[in-house]
C-alpha cells in the first residue's frame, strides 16, 4: 500500500486559501482533466486574462499547480508533488460534476479538446504512412504491448516517465497501474498527438511536456519506472540517453528499453533519419552497466514473414541496484548485530 504524504500546518493554510475560492477551483477541477494554456482557461471561464492569471498565480504560489513551457506557449498543469497532488485529487473527486457551471465547464473544454484531436488526427494522416511501412516489417504492437505488460506486472507503482513519448501509449497502456505519469518529447506536434490520445482515452493521471531526452524536464531519483520506446536508435548518443535515464530512477527503480536487434535495413538511416541500425545485447548491457543499472531480463520478438527481411524487436529491463545495496546493508547490520 503506498504511504500518504502529510503536509505542514502552515502549507496547509496556505493551500486551503488558495483552493477556497470558486474560480480557483474550478481551474482545479479542469487541470484534473487536462493540461490547458491561459487561453484555453479564459475561454473556458469566460473572465479576462488578467484575472485567470492571478489565480493561477495564487495556484502556482500555493503549490497545486505548475508552469511548463512548450515552445511559445505555457501550459499549466497539476502539481507533480505528491501530498499537493493528493490533496487536490481527494477535493475535486467530491465536487459534484452536475453544477451547472462546472458542466457548462466541461463542455468548453471538451470543446477545447476536439480542437486540438483534430489537429493531431491531420498531424497523423500526414506521417502515417512512413509509421505503417515500418511497422510491416516487424511484430505487431500489441504482441510488444503484451511483452511490456508481462515485464511490469500488475503492481502498482507511483510514478512513471516515458522519454520520447511519441504518441503517448505506453502512458496509456501503463495509467491503470502509476499515481502519476509524464511523458517528454522533443517534438511539439508529436505532443499534440498524445496530448489527444491520452484525452480520448480518459487519462487524467498523466501530461506531456517539450523536452530533449538528454535533459528531460523532470526530478531526478523520482520515478519507478522509465521507458524508452523505439528512440535509441534516431539518437546520436544512445548511452547517454540511457545515463540521463537512470538518474530519473528511484532506488529500485526500473529501466525498460524498447528498440531493435542489429539489422542491415540501410533505407531506415537515409529515408527515416535511423542513425543506428539496432542494438546488441551486448551493447546495451553495457551502456546500462555504465548507468549503474543491472540487466534484469531480455525478451525478442521475431518479425513477421521471412527473418532475414524482417525486424526483430527487442525488450530489456534493468533495475537501479541502489535498492539491492541498501537490503545487503542492513543484512549485514543484522548480522554484526
Amino acid at each position: 500500500m503506498l504511504k500518504r504524504p502529510r503536509i505542514r500546518l502552515d502549507l496547509m493554510v496556505d493551500i486551503l486559501k488558495a483552493a477556497a475560492e470558486p474560480s480557483r477551483l474550478r481551474i482545479l477541477v479542469l487541470l484534473s482533466h487536462a493540461d490547458l494554456t491561459v487561453s484555453d482557461l479564459t475561454e473556458i471561464l469566460n473572465q479576462s486574462q488578467p484575472r485567470v492569471s492571478r489565480h493561477l498565480k495564487l495556484l502556482l504560489e500555493s503549490g497545486l499547480i505548475a508552469r511548463y513551457q512548450e515552445g511559445s506557449w505555457a501550459f499549466f498543469r497539476l502539481s507533480d508533488g505528491e501530498a499537493a497532488r493528493e490533496f487536490v485529487d481527494g477535493v475535486v473527486a467530491r465536487v459534484d460534476r452536475t453544477d451547472p457551471v462546472l458542466d457548462r465547464d466541461l463542455e468548453r473544454l471538451d470543446a477545447i479538446k476536439r480542437r486540438r484531436q483534430e489537429r493531431a488526427a491531420e498531424y497523423f494522416r500526414k506521417n502515417a504512412a512512413s509509421w505503417d511501412h515500418i511497422r510491416s516489417l516487424h511484430v505487431s504492437d500489441a504482441a510488444v504491448e503484451a511483452g511490456l505488460k508481462a515485464l511490469v506486472g500488475e503492481k502498482t507503482f507511483q510514478s512513471m516517465v516515458d522519454l520520447g513519448t511519441g504518441t503517448g501509449r505506453l502512458l496509456e497502456l501503463f495509467s491503470p497501474l502509476y499515481r502519476r505519469g509524464v511523458g517528454v518529447d522533443l517534438s511539439r506536434e508529436m505532443l499534440a498527438v498524445a496530448r489527444a490520445n491520452l484525452e480520448r482515452a480518459g487519462v487524467t493521471n498523466a501530461q506531456v511536456r517539450l523536452g530533449d531526452i538528454y535533459a528531460p524536464p523532470v526530478e531526478r531519483d523520482a520515478f519507478d519506472l522509465v521507458t524508452i520506446h523505439q528512440v535509441l536508435h534516431y539518437l546520436e548518443d544512445p548511452a547517454g540517453a540511457v545515463r540521463e535515464a537512470a538518474r530519473l530512477l528511484r532506488p529500485g527503480g526500473r529501466l525498460i528499453i524498447v528498440d531493435f536487434a542489429p539489422h542491415g535495413h540501410e533505407f531506415l538511416r537515409e529515408e527515416h533519419a535511423h542513425l543506428r541500425l539496432g542494438f546488441a545485447d551486448r551493447q546495451i548491457a553495457e551502456w546500462l552497466g555504465e548507468a549503474e543499472l543491472d540487466l534484469a531480463e531480455t525478451r525478442s520478438f521475431a518479425p513477421r514473414g521471412n527473418e532475414a527481411e524482417g525486424l526483430t524487436v527487442k525488450l530489456w529491463m534493468a533495475r537501479d541496484r541502489r535498492q539491492a545495496i541498501a537490503s545487503h546493508e542492513v543484512s549485514a547490520d543484522r548480522e554484526i548485530a
